[in-house]
């Protein structure tokens, strides 16, 4: 079974896109015969993201703990008790391609690190800065950006590396470190890249929103 994990704090302005494009990719991993599981974590969320939520055919867990790494780690866990085998991450404010999870199992690997795109760029946000990210972003097979909106892990590989901490930041980092370090088999891929927010309040500090906005004020 491939499980996705989604953790989610107040994100109703994404949710339904995000939504949306996994379960086409869920669909598409369905029809060549594996069993999909969804799980959207809302941690500790005041806007419409539960009524959001559960207008799709997906689990929700909610979480009280506005903690990214404890968030990621809740939804794993439950879905490992239901049986899954590949645990699929992404972040709510992203949405993945169609081919996504079929492409994540075509490596047979433990570990799938995937790249992210920006489509649309804020209006305020100029050609400056998107010239810096991009000279500075490795679009490209065997990158080593790690991101927690394109990661695919073997549950087994998962728990023998301990699996998320309970982070604030850099959970995912940390994880790929661990699984590294187990001697865990690694893919660094860019043929499944994943659309991102290029929004600049980052529900993480230190997260991919303040690293733009470190670029926006470089020389």
């Amino acid at each position: 079974m491939i499980a996705v994990i989604i953790p989610a704090h107040n994100e109703a302005e994404y949710l339904p896109r995000c939504l949306e494009a996994v379960l086409i990719a869920a669909g598409a991993a369905e029809t060549a015969g594996h069993r999909v599981e969804i799980v959207v974590v809302l941690d500790r969320c005041n806007d419409a993201s539960a009524s959001i939520a559960a207008r799709y055919p997906v689990s929700v867990l909610e979480v009280d703990v506005r903690n990214v790494g404890q968030a990621r780690r809740a939804g794993v866990a439950l879905m490992l008790e239901r049986g899954a085998d590949w645990l699929a991450c992404t972040d709510a404010d992203s949405c993945v391609p169609a081919q996504w999870l079929l492409c994540q199992l075509g490596f047979a690997a433990d570990v799938v690190c995937g790249t992210v795109h920006i489509d649309q760029w804020q209006a305020v946000q100029d050609s400056a800065l998107r010239e810096r990210y991009l000279s500075r972003y490795q679009n490209r097979e065997d990158h080593r950006h790690i991101h927690g909106a394109n990661l695919g892990i073997c549950a087994r590989a998962y728990l023998r590396a301990g699996g998320f901490q309970p982070l604030a930041l850099n959970e995912d980092v940390q994880l790929i470190h661990a699984l590294q370090a187990s001697g865990a088999r690694i893919v660094w891929t860019a043929r499944n890249s994943v659309s991102t927010s290029s929004r600049l309040d980052s529900r993480a500090r230190g997260g991919f929103g303040d690293y733009l906005r470190s670029l926006a004020g470089a020389n």
